[in-house]
């Protein structure tokens, strides 16, 4: 029987190719990916576990803009070292890329701390770290 062994990536369409992956570009940076790849309007990043595509939606679909609650794709998460990170994270959106927060750094579940936030195309997106006090309790 078949058996996944994870993720190996997320591929996007997007608006404003250029505006997206100066945003991704950044982004990346920041979280530790690099480029894997880049090919006309397509680009991917790799941290060395998974993989982040963008590429240029088709003229007609790039009019339309993403709205949370359409059929697809809802959100997508970065699982982060800690809750630390996950401010820093916060920090770095806000004060250098400007993206739009949807919901601040926070507990979100029980022991689920995360900041979500936007794309350039109101794509929502997600850093987070959970159980990193139930590891600490357990060490304790």
């Amino acid at each position: 029987m078949a058996r996944v062994v994870g993720i190996d990536h997320l591929s996007i369409r997007v608006s404003d190719y250029e505006k997206s992956k100066s945003f991704y570009g950044r982004l990346f940076t920041f979280l530790g990916f690099e480029i894997s790849d880049e090919y006309p309007d397509t680009i991917g990043w790799t941290n060395g576990k998974t993989r982040f595509w963008i590429a240029q939606a088709d003229a007609k679909a790039g009019k339309r803009k993403y709205h949370i609650g359409d059929v697809g794709f809802h959100h997508y998460a970065f699982q982060l070292r800690s809750r630390k990170d996950v401010d820093e994270l916060q920090a770095f959106l806000q004060d250098e890329l400007k993206a739009t927060i949807v919901d601040p750094a926070g507990e979100y579940y029980d022991d689920y701390y995360a900041v979500f936030f936007l794309d350039p195309d109101g794509l929502k997106l997600e850093g987070m770290k959970y159980g990193e006090r139930q590891a600490k309790a357990a060490r304790e």
